[in-house]
């Protein structure tokens, strides 16, 4: 299960089912979960912890220490789920002190190619990062979020979950949840109707969805006077209240 030309660090801790392909480097203090798979060429730093049933694809970078002139070699962490695909060339970095100290990739996301998720990022689950796409430290990724290629998102922003995020997309403030965003700099283009729809949402939860889009895009309102005309939307559906408890929550304005 490990080629013989893995080179693994003693106090790495290893599934007994996890398979490591050739010329792969495990270094010290990494933990991987069982059925993990690991291709050729991929490079595990700690401390880590990679949980059960991950695929680590070739000339992937996991766990190495962030890019951020403020790390000064203090220990910090990565934490990934399980039933994660990593595919070539991606780069995940470990936190920092002043960032919290871990970065956190949650469970059953999909990284396409040549993605990087920096420093003190925190990436839910079932996401979806085409190629290319890139986090800044500190970034917060929702549930169902998707990524189109070459996306930057800038650093300290959060972006809702079940939000779609055209290709080409430079992010510089929050991205509300179900919401479809595109272009460079980054501006709404709607609700993310087909993607909520693929989600088993209902048509009436569809309904206060699209109403409050109006409200908050489309209605000439300021953020607080859409906060204020969204609770009665809100205390009936709690997709709304996602949205409301986002707008009241975010540090760098939304985007428009």
């Amino acid at each position: 299960m490990i080629h013989s030309t893995a080179v693994i660090d003693p106090s790495a801790k290893i599934a007994d089912s996890v398979e490591i392909g050739a010329y792969s480097i495990i270094g010290a203090n990494v933990e991987i979960g069982e059925k993990t798979w690991i291709g050729p060429h991929v490079v595990i730093q700690g401390p880590c912890k990679i949980g059960a049933e991950n695929k680590l694809f070739q000339f992937s970078s996991i766990g190495d220490v962030p890019q951020d002139k403020k790390f000064h070699g203090e220990t910090s962490f990565l934490e990934i789920g399980d039933g994660n695909t990593i595919r070539e060339f991606a780069t995940i970095n470990r936190g920092t002190e002043d960032g919290g100290g871990t970065t956190r990739i949650g469970h059953n996301n999909w990284l396409m190619a040549y993605i990087h998720i920096a420093h003190d990022c925190q990436v839910g689950n079932n996401t979806i990062f085409a190629n290319n796409a890139s986090l800044a430290g500190h970034a917060i990724i929702e549930d169902f979020v998707i990524l189109g290629g070459f996306t930057l998102v800038h650093q300290f922003c959060k972006i809702g979950q079940h939000a779609f995020c055209g290709m080409g997309s430079a992010i510089s403030k929050d991205v509300p949840p179900y919401t479809m965003v595109n272009g460079s700099p980054a501006h709404a283009h709607g609700l993310n109707s087909e993607g909520i729809k693929r989600k088993g949402f209902s048509k009436e939860a569809m309904k206060a969805l699209r109403d409050a889009y109006k409200i908050i895009y489309r209605s000439n309102n300021t953020v607080e006077v859409a906060k204020v005309e969204l609770k009665p939307l809100a205390d009936k559906y709690p997709e709304v209240k996602n949205m409301l408890t986002f707008l009241e929550q975010s540090q760098r304005g939304i985007l428009r």
